[in-house]
């Protein structure tokens, strides 16, 4: 099934709902309709794009994502469907009972994978992957050593050849592009989530009570370094300073949605290798398997 980003941030537009499908319409352009359920990301940036209740209900029952913008064009909220799994509750229960040493065991797997991508990234940008695929065989269950957190302070400086970068969500440079990268990101895997019939509140490591999203913040890490590749990509090309226009969420969108990732010698998307990790941690949560489903390489 063609599963699409929709990024309506340029121009003003009304949304609407005939037959099934989103209609987008637009001064001097013809209108363009679109299945539902080939929408996995609606994201709505632009200060005059009119839609309704309608649009909004349409797009959950279809299993999309909705994610509304500030006036800085940032993402700022995401709008999930609650009944995805006929099996819900039934999911909710055992990943709400599962043991703490299985959920240890699952976040170990989930930080090997980011330092190794991370390690592999630096590597293919650099030829130097700092000591990230050293460490990546170094994480215990639970991450007792905060090799994530240690990863992390080699691997921002060494990204971008720049030894004063900083992750910061509020800088005005490049980290404007990874917020919006994280930000499509984060809804696809939530919507993986929600698919498998899991609670994207109940986190395997993460635990914040203003955090309805904790579960998809865990299993997205992963894939982070995908959206990285695609920012340190670009601001080679158009400096720190690029603004975060339709040039750069294309670039951004695109790195998400055109590459495939190996799988047991399987070429996917991201939006199916998504729905295998979420419903792996099913198993691994019911004890019915050990190893969560996680891409070779991203």
């Amino acid at each position: 099934m063609i599963e699409r980003i929709i990024d309506l941030s340029e121009e003003p537009a009304r949304l609407s709902v005939d037959l099934g499908r989103l209609v987008i319409q637009r001064k001097a352009q013809d209108d363009m309709a679109i299945p539902l359920e080939e929408i996995a990301v609606l994201v709505v940036a632009h200060r005059q794009v009119i839609y309704s209740h309608a649009v909004l209900a349409g797009l959950a029952r279809a299993g999309g994502a909705f994610i509304p913008c500030d006036e800085r064009r940032m993402p700022v909220g995401l709008m999930l469907p609650i009944e995805q799994h006929h099996l819900q509750a039934e999911r909710f229960a055992i990943q709400a009972q599962a043991p703490l040493p299985r959920r240890k065991r699952a976040w170990q797997q989930v930080v090997t994978a980011k330092v190794r991508a991370q390690g592999n990234l630096l590597h293919e940008l650099h030829n130097n992957d700092r000591g990230l695929l050293s460490m990546a065989q170094r994480v215990r269950s639970g991450d007792s050593e905060n090799i994530e957190g240690q990863a992390s302070r080699r691997y921002w400086p060494a990204l971008f050849a720049d030894s004063s970068f900083r992750r910061d969500r509020e800088a005005e440079d490049q980290n404007r592009l990874l917020n919006y990268g994280y930000a499509v990101l984060r809804a696809i895997v939530a919507r993986a989530v929600c698919a498998a019939g899991l609670h994207p509140s109940l986190g395997i490591h993460h635990h914040n009570r203003y955090d309805a999203f904790c579960l998809a913040d865990d299993l997205m890490e992963p894939f982070r370094p995908i959206v990285d590749r695609a920012v340190a990509r670009y601001i080679w090309e158009h400096g720190a300073e690029a603004p975060l226009d339709r040039q750069a969420k294309s670039a951004l969108l695109a790195a998400l949605t055109h590459k495939r990732f190996p799988v047991d010698a399987e070429e996917r998307t991201l939006f199916d290798v998504a729905a295998r990790t979420a419903s792996s941690l099913v198993k691994v949560f019911a004890g019915e398997q050990e190893k969560l489903a996680l891409p070779d390489r991203v």
